[in-house]
């Protein structure tokens, strides 16, 4: 029941309380309150692993981990960035272990890439109008991992960790276009609620990981 019930309706407690409730200041306590639905979705990821784990099941939690680690470090840019990056790379190393060939899906490449370049182009602009250049080579390195990561969701036809991934490019999407090239109204509650969805459906799509490859297989 804690596994089913409980432990969710705490993360989406926990992550309204952050995002709607918890003040700027103090700086410390408003972390400890951005990070605590992570630490939440981590145990619950932990928990739809099967007893008969993959690999695959080990790479969504380091994945989480990583993450968590870039909304720590988010302050210090690069490296939260890094961290992310990181993280992006152990969702990818998963989803490349389930991967399962579909025309119709692999030809989601192509409005994927049109994303890619567009949002490129626009962030590539601004960073160099404001001076930004160092910023040019992480940041679109994020991008193509990102998207790339995406891709490798949408491949293994599982629609749990195919949303996930896309409520994630989804969240990078605006805070990325907030930070660099122009303000995004309610950023913030955007930002956040997709991204809290898309860490809480990644963890969710271990527990059905098995079941969609069986059908898969069949």
């Amino acid at each position: 029941m804690m596994k089913k019930i409980g432990l969710p309706v705490c993360i989406v407690g926990m992550s309204l309380l952050y995002i709607f409730f918890i003040p700027s200041d103090p700086t410390a306590v408003k972390l400890l309150f951005k990070l605590i639905p992570m630490w939440l979705i981590m145990w619950y990821a932990y928990l739809q692993i099967p007893i008969q784990r993959q690999r695959y099941h080990m790479y969504i939690l380091i994945g989480l981990f990583f993450c968590m680690l870039g909304d720590g470090l988010l302050s210090m840019f690069v490296i939260g960035l890094s961290a992310f990056l990181i993280g992006h790379l152990f969702y990818t190393a998963s989803f490349l272990q389930r991967w399962s060939f579909s025309k119709l899906r692999f030809a989601v490449i192509i409005p994927l890439t049109l994303y890619g370049l567009i949002m490129g182009r626009e962030l590539l602009h601004a960073l160099v109008s404001d001076g930004k250049e160092g910023l040019i080579v992480p940041v679109l390195l994020y991008l193509i991992v990102i998207s790339f990561m995406a891709f490798s969701a949408i491949m293994t036809g599982h629609p749990w960790a195919i949303l996930g991934s896309l409520l994630f490019v989804v969240s990078d999407s605006i805070l990325s276009w907030n930070m660099f090239i122009s303000d995004v109204t309610y950023s913030g509650p955007l930002i956040m609620t997709s991204y809290y969805a898309a860490q809480f459906l990644l963890a969710y799509s271990l527990g059905k990981s098995s079941r969609v490859r069986t059908s898969v297989g069949n």
